[in-house]
């Protein structure tokens, strides 16, 4: 498989730091961002990371180049920067097959070989890293709709969450979530929702799988939870 990473966007609530730098370069516990992400998907076996830059991307194609520990490192730019399903549509014409995403601000220690392990076994379109969240902490981002104990859809940042369960950033697709980004419309934000093209699979009968978090994730947007990722660390 492929990894997709996800890393155009400029960071803003991580000035002062991103002034002169994408956030994916910003260091975190020691090291760059970025390179926790890549880590991670090679512990998975990727055969190929596929990132996708867009604010200061000269930066990372300077930092990373060709390859990364070995494994060939390609780049596509997303120019509008309208959300995550426009994000892999720009790489759609690299992904030779079923691929790994991990979003560029998530540095995760947790089971994702599980993860892809569970997408080759079952055959499913979407494979996510879920996780249990506190009421107060399910509309921050996206959401998953289950209904009898089966997810039946999924939801950005709702303002009623409609359970407490959330992926992770952390997914495995099949090629079928292109079809969908395409069929997205744009959220009153402007953005492409990547939320909105599952949703759309689910809602076709696709199939979506998945693995609860068995360790731990921290999506990097504040200095805050650059520090959190070092007291984990540090646990």
């Amino acid at each position: 498989m492929q990894g997709v990473v996800p890393a155009a966007g400029e960071g803003t609530r991580m000035r002062p730091l991103t002034a002169d730098k994408p956030k994916g370069l910003v260091e975190v516990a020691g090291k760059p961002l970025l390179t926790h992400v890549f880590e991670t998907l090679l512990g998975v076996g990727v055969s190929e990371l596929v990132v996708i830059v867009g604010y200061r991307g000269e930066q990372i194609r300077a930092r990373y180049g060709e390859s990364f520990d070995g494994v060939p490192v390609r780049y596509v730019t997303q120019q509008s920067r309208d959300g995550l399903a426009d994000a892999l549509l720009t790489a759609e014409s690299k992904i030779t097959g079923d691929f790994v995403l991990l979003n560029g601000d998530n540095v995760i220690r947790a089971n994702v070989a599980e993860m892809v392990n569970r997408h080759r076994e079952t055959g499913a379109d979407v494979t996510a890293v879920t996780e249990q969240v506190p009421l107060s902490a399910a509309g921050k981002g996206a959401v998953f709709e289950v209904t009898d104990g089966s997810i039946t859809g999924i939801v950005e940042k709702p303002e009623q969450p409609p359970s407490t369960l959330i992926p992770r950033g952390c997914y495995a697709f099949s090629p079928k979530i292109f079809h969908a980004c395409h069929l997205v419309t744009p959220q009153r934000t402007g953005e492409y929702e990547l939320t909105d093209a599952i949703d759309l699979l689910l809602q076709a009968g696709r199939r979506l799988e998945t693995v609860e978090l068995d360790g731990w994730c921290q999506n990097v947007n504040t200095p805050a939870d650059r520090a959190a990722v070092r007291s984990r660390r540090t646990d």
